[in-house]
Parts: structure tokens; C-alpha cells; sequence
């Protein structure tokens, strides 16, 4: 199974420059504070290579930001999120594709995202917890979530809400694509649950 064409890498070269610059870190001391090396940083930077979602937590964890800051150009959140299909923020990771909803700039406590899975794709080894209300809609083929020790299986259509403090984690079992909708609210602030259902 591959992904659609639409699923694209998206380019935070620039703006890791720019987070970079802002913080007044050189690009020697980033690598050191990330653990990456400083022509892999040159690489990023420069559009040569897209880095992974676990490269991006070490530069995210390196810069003291939310690994998110690097899905939208600006920092300015807003009371209103109006997003056209195009200009989604895009990041692949291991088997699946993350497609932010408005939530990186919106000013509440709610994190819309999509998610394109597939057929073996899941959040990973570690089960997942975090703050705040977990909504799922299956809108494309079967995707399995485990919640404490209770396994539910959606389809298109399926519908699934928890609290979010519960252990969970989920996998697409299925032989297709399959494509999810994940909306997490009333989220602790400073929390950001998002990419913690990411395999890095």
C-alpha cells in the first residue's frame, strides 16, 4: 500500500532556521543539544532531506517548543481557523501520514487532525495517555483501538469517545488504507497530545 500523491513531507527547513534565530542558537549548538549531527541540520535547512517525526521531537525537545511549531510558518494563534485543503500541515511517519486540522493555530484547547494509516500502521510500542477528550471517526476502512483493555473496532462510519487519561493506542489491521478523523479537547495547557499517537 502506498500513500496518496497529496501526501507530501512538509518543508520546515525555514522555519527551523527561523525558531533557530530567534533563540539565538547556532546551528553548531543545536546539533549538540539535539544529538544530531551539524550537517544533518545543514541538510534540513537547505530543503535537501525531510527529517523523521523522531528528528523532529530532538529538535523540538532541543529548542524547548512544542514539536508542532514546526507545522505553521507563524506563531500567531487565533479565535478563528480557516484552513483549505491545500494549505494543511503535512508529516509522514512510520507507515501513515498527519494531516493537521487548524488546531496548531487555534487559540482553544482542541486538536483536530487526520490521519491517513496504512495497512499494519499504528501509534506505536508505547500506549499513549494524556489530558483531556479523545473523539475518533473511522471514515475509510478499519482501524482497531485499544482503550485500557478493551479493544474496539471501527469502521467507516464508527465512531469512538473516551477520556483521554485512559491508556490507549490503536492500529490499522486491515489490508487497506484507512483514513481517521481525531479531534482531542479540554487538553491541559501546555499539553500537546497530537503527535503523541505518532510511531516515531
Amino acid at each position: 500500500m502506498t500513500l496518496p500523491k497529496q501526501a507530501v513531507s512538509i518543508d520546515v527547513g525555514s522555519r527551523l532556521r527561523q525558531l533557530r534565530d530567534v533563540r539565538g542558537v547556532s546551528m553548531r549548538k543545536l546539533a549538540t543539544m539535539s544529538g544530531l549531527s551539524a550537517n544533518a541540520l545543514s541538510m534540513i535547512e537547505r530543503g535537501k532531506t525531510s527529517p523523521s517525526v523522531s528528528t523532529l521531537y530532538k529538535l523540538a525537545d532541543a529548542l524547548g517548543l512544542p514539536v508542532t511549531d514546526f507545522f505553521s510558518p507563524v506563531a500567531v494563534r487565533e479565535s478563528v481557523v480557516f484552513l483549505k485543503a491545500e494549505e494543511r500541515p503535512r508529516l509522514p511517519f512510520m507507515r501513515g501520514l498527519w494531516e493537521g486540522l487548524g488546531g496548531e493555530t487555534f487559540t482553544g484547547r482542541m486538536m483536530p487532525f487526520m490521519l491517513t494509516l496504512e495497512s499494519g500502521a499504528s501509534s506505536g510500542p508505547n500506549s499513549v495517555v494524556h489530558t483531556g477528550h479523545e473523539f475518533v471517526f473511522c471514515v475509510r476502512g478499519v482501524l482497531e483501538y485499544l482503550v485500557e483493555s478493551k479493544s474496539y473496532t471501527l469502521e467507516a462510519g464508527d465512531s469512538l469517545l473516551f477520556a483521554a487519561n485512559l491508556i490507549h493506542r490503536w492500529r490499522n489491521p486491515g489490508g487497506i488504507v484507512t483514513n481517521v478523523l481525531i479531534i482531542i479537547s479540554d487538553f491541559a495547557e501546555g499539553d500537546q497530545p497530537g503527535p503523541l499517537h505518532l510511531d516515531r
